[in-house]
């Protein structure tokens, strides 16, 4: 294992050891459900990162993916009863092969016709969704709730088990994640963003390059559906509609889309203003929209990367200043 890999376990142990400490520091039942849904966002949204921080390709129906492991998730529990580990690992793997359809198709189209068609095959899954209402609860959305059997000692009807299973899943989606960009393949995916001719003429399959990510990235957003459905123990059309994809695309211009924590900070960032904006201000959307201004016209860039921009800038300064304490720290 190299010092990378060891410094992102460590990491990633730490993060889920602060999150698991939580409970015993509050009792505030509201905190914990935030960690859930930041949880299930924020994998959403670092899925969708992989894509358009990584890949240069921006989608706008990647929240048909997170619908589908939603729905996919609930009725595999409602209807075949299988147990919760094995049901979310067919809801990853049929995800990613829906992933490898939709995307056979759009990884082909530049960049607008790309966009656009990913969110016409959104649309295309959230009419399904209302369509078959036998299966999906239509408008309603997959009622009854779902079934929680006890697996491995785990029983996810305790609510203080529930967050330390969602936290779980959020540490390692993210550190699988991690290890996907930190490897040649996520180089060569930085490569093929930067300059796909160049990479072609390199003798990099562009195509296969590009439909990879999208599998993975669908995979990805799938699993933060999972974790939305055990949250509200449901799923609903809202998880496949074009809007889910606009706040997804939101949440990684919001973080930072060049910092890998980037989309969790944004995540972070926009649940905490719609949870108290909402609450102090009638025109929270007036609120919303100037957040979007700032970021945009102001600071040109997320907020994670402006401040390790600004650490970076700091330190060359610091170096230029003092060049012979720098050549002796090398």
């Amino acid at each position: 294992m190299n010092t990378s890999l060891r410094k992102d376990f460590a990491f990633a142990l730490a993060g889920f050891l602060a999150l698991a400490l939580l409970p015993a520091l509050t009792s505030s039942t509201a905190l914990l459900d935030f960690v859930i849904r930041c949880a299930a966002l924020g994998l959403f949204a670092t899925s969708l990162n992989l894509l358009v921080g990584y890949g240069g390709m921006v989608s706008f129906g990647h929240g048909l993916f997170f619908g589908l492991g939603a729905y996919s998730f609930g009725i595999i529990m409602q209807r075949l009863g299988m147990p919760i580990p094995l049901a979310i690992l067919v809801t990853v793997i049929f995800s990613g092969l829906v992933a490898l359809v939709v995307g056979a198709i759009c990884v082909r189209l530049t960049e607008i016709y790309f966009a656009f068609v990913t969110l016409a095959f959104q649309m295309l899954v959230h009419s399904l969704i209302i369509a078959l209402s036998q299966f999906t609860g239509g408008d309603q959305g997959l009622r009854g709730g779902i079934p929680r059997p006890t697996f491995f000692g785990i029983n996810l009807a305790d609510h203080s088990q529930l967050y330390l299973f969602c936290a779980g899943l959020l540490v390692i989606g993210l550190l699988l994640m991690r290890h996907i960009v930190s490897s040649p393949f996520g180089y060569t995916l930085r490569m093929v963003r930067d300059n796909a001719k160049r990479a072609g003429f390199l003798g990099i399959n562009v195509y296969r390059t590009r439909l990879t990510a999208f599998v993975l990235a669908g995979m990805f957003a799938s699993l933060g559906g999972v974790v939305m459905s055990l949250f509200v123990s449901g799923a609903y059309p809202e998880f496949a509609f074009w809007t889910m994809s606009g706040e997804a695309v939101f949440i990684v211009m919001l973080g930072g889309t060049a910092a890998f924590l980037g989309p969790l900070v944004g995540t972070v960032v926009l649940l905490l203003l719609n949870d108290y904006v909402t609450r102090i201000a009638e025109h929270h959307g007036l609120v919303l929209g100037l957040v979007i201004l700032f970021v945009a016209l102001g600071l040109r860039k997320g907020l994670l990367d402006y401040v390790m921009d600004w650490r970076a800038a700091r330190r060359i300064r610091a170096e230029e200043a003092h060049p012979v304490s720098a050549l002796k720290g090398d």
